[in-house]
Order: structure tokens, then C-alpha cells, then sequence
């Protein structure tokens, strides 16, 4: 269940919303006038979600290379990347 805060619960209880964050590793959702407004998470929350981002996003890049046929055995890629190293 996620967690939903109003924007006058943010002003006036900054330290308790932020500590949540922390402690739990959630986001909090912040409502203005009874409408979703803001989400807020910690750093290290959001760092991970972007790590997480980054990783699917490459992820993707290398299933369309397949798709398209853009690809190299890895036996090739392991030799080459050997022959490499003792030069």
C-alpha cells in the first residue's frame, strides 16, 4: 500500500517524511488539494532506481542489436578481447 501524504503534512513534517524515506526505502506520495502532486524518495532510493533504469535501458539496446541482427558470436568478442590482452 503506498504511503500518501498531503503537501501541508511535508511543510509541517519534514523530518518524519524524510525519515520514513530512509528508514524504509519507499516513496512517499505527496497530494495538493486531494490530487497527486509529488513523489519523493530518498537519494539512495532514487539512485537505484535510476541504476535500475540505466541497466533495462541497455538491456533493450542489446535485444533490438539481436532483433536486427547486429550482433557477434561471443567466441569471436572472448578471442579478440584475449588476443588484446598480451599485446
Amino acid at each position: 500500500m503506498p504511503t500518501i501524504r498531503s503537501s501541508a503534512d511535508l511543510r509541517n513534517g519534514y523530518n518524519d517524511i524524510s525519515n520514513f524515506c530512509h528508514t524504509h526505502g519507499e516513496t512517499v506520495f505527496i497530494t495538493r488539494n486531494g490530487k497527486g502532486d509529488l513523489a519523493v524518495m530518498s537519494i539512495e532510493a532514487y539512485e537505484q532506481l535510476m541504476g535500475r533504469y540505466e541497466l533495462y535501458s541497455k538491456l533493450r539496446e542489446g535485444l533490438d542489436d539481436a532483433v536486427r541482427g547486429s550482433t557477434r558470436p561471443a567466441a569471436d568478442v572472448l578471442a579478440e578481447i584475449r588476443g588484446g590482452i598480451g599485446k
